[in-house]
């Protein structure tokens, strides 16, 4: 590695990094609720009587909510003997005390984990404070509108078949989805106004066929044609770079022809292969990357695909006829086709929306 750093230290002493946020200071749950406790005692002066045993449930709710999801992170409880870690948690049980919402206690915690998680950017950072601020402020549908704006432009299937890859996307806008979808104006001027977007009044927003096959591109280009000089030249390409002949898939959309089993170009770079192994008698699978003259083997094949704009239109619309079959994405579709202004969505906005997508769904992959 690298930036290997070695550090020694006295018997008994406490070893902290400068490039980190907390390092072995040996915090467990126990000490986490109790650190918890001390700094909820700070709301006790901002509330009469009456408002405390309201305020007290409340933060005593989101306690129940956060602990176990912090646990469930590894290191993530070492966060709460950092200052600036205290003092945001200070500011997100202020929020649950004010919200009378209960996704909002699920969706602090995930606020909090993000912290953890990504706190040493600076901008990721005074984003997830002013999500913070914001949650007991937001209405229901502009923080569903916001999420599943968020959703279309971040998540993408892996899967480099066309079917599979729909219905990762259905399931999880079937996830995402949990409401009804907001109209008109209103609810972007009120994340507007909440530093969650920024509204553009130039320019249109891409209507989802516009979008999807140009972001998923893998699954519109046109390919190869079956039995063709380029086809036999592909087949060639594959057999001298020791990669499987059933890389190349007969093409959904349009059976005359075969295409790589990616959703784009740019996915072979990170593309592996599964390959059979016996030992002791035992048959089990090792994943491994594929090589540097692999993947130039694979860029070759997909420099003859055939380029015909005609026929990738033809796709583009036989994709929206297959999309429309899903109900989740059918719903998606005719919802943003009539969103009638473009948005920028902000840090504040993107680590709101990251936060209860992953709310919605534990399994999606962070926010970079």
């Amino acid at each position: 590695m690298a930036n290997k750093q070695i550090q020694k230290a006295g018997e008994g002493a406490q070893q902290l990094q400068a490039d980190s946020m907390i390092v072995n200071v040996g915090i467990d749950e126990k000490r986490a609720r109790e650190i918890y406790q001390e700094m909820n005692l700070q709301l006790r002066k901002e509330y009469s009587k009456e408002a405390f045993e309201i305020a007290t449930s409340r933060v005593s709710e989101f306690e129940n909510r956060l602990m176990p999801k912090m646990d469930a992170v590894d290191g993530a409880l070492e966060a709460f003997a950092d200052p600036s870690f205290q003092l945001l948690l200070v500011e997100a049980q202020k929020t649950a005390a004010s919200t009378e919402r209960p996704a909002d206690y699920d969706l602090l915690a995930e606020l909090l984990i993000h912290r953890f998680q990504k706190g040493e950017n600076r901008v990721t950072r005074a984003g997830i404070i002013r999500a913070v601020e914001i949650v007991d402020k937001i209405s229901d549908e502009a923080l569903l509108g916001l999420t599943v704006f968020h959703s279309v432009t971040f998540f993408f299937p892996a899967s480099g078949d066309i079917l599979q890859g729909l219905e990762t996307l259905d399931n999880l806008f079937g996830k995402i989805i949990y409401g009804e979808l907001p109209v008109g104006n209103e609810w972007l001027d009120h994340l507007d106004i909440l530093d969650a977007v920024r509204i553009n009044a130039i320019g249109n927003l891409k209507t989802i066929e516009q979008y999807y096959p140009n972001m998923l591109v893998g699954y519109t280009e046109v390919g190869i044609e079956k039995e063709s000089e380029n086809y036999n030249q592909a087949l060639d390409i594959l057999k001298s770079n020791g990669l499987p002949k059933n890389i190349l898939v007969n093409h959904y959309l349009n059976p005359d022809f075969v295409r790589l089993n990616l959703p784009s170009k740019e996915q072979i770079d990170s593309l592996t292969l599964n390959q059979q192994i016996v030992q002791n008698g035992k048959v089990s699978t090792l994943t491994i990357p594929i090589n540097e003259n692999q993947k130039k083997a694979l860029k070759l094949i997909y420099d003859l695909y055939k380029q015909d704009v005609s026929l990738k239109q033809n796709n583009i619309k036989q994709l929206m006829v297959e999309w429309d079959k899903f109900p989740n994405l059918k719903k998606l579709r005719e919802w943003w086709d009539k969103l009638s202004s473009s948005i920028q969505i902000t840090s504040v906005g993107k680590v709101l929306a990251h936060s209860n997508a992953q709310r919605c769904d534990k399994n999606l992959p962070p926010l970079n």
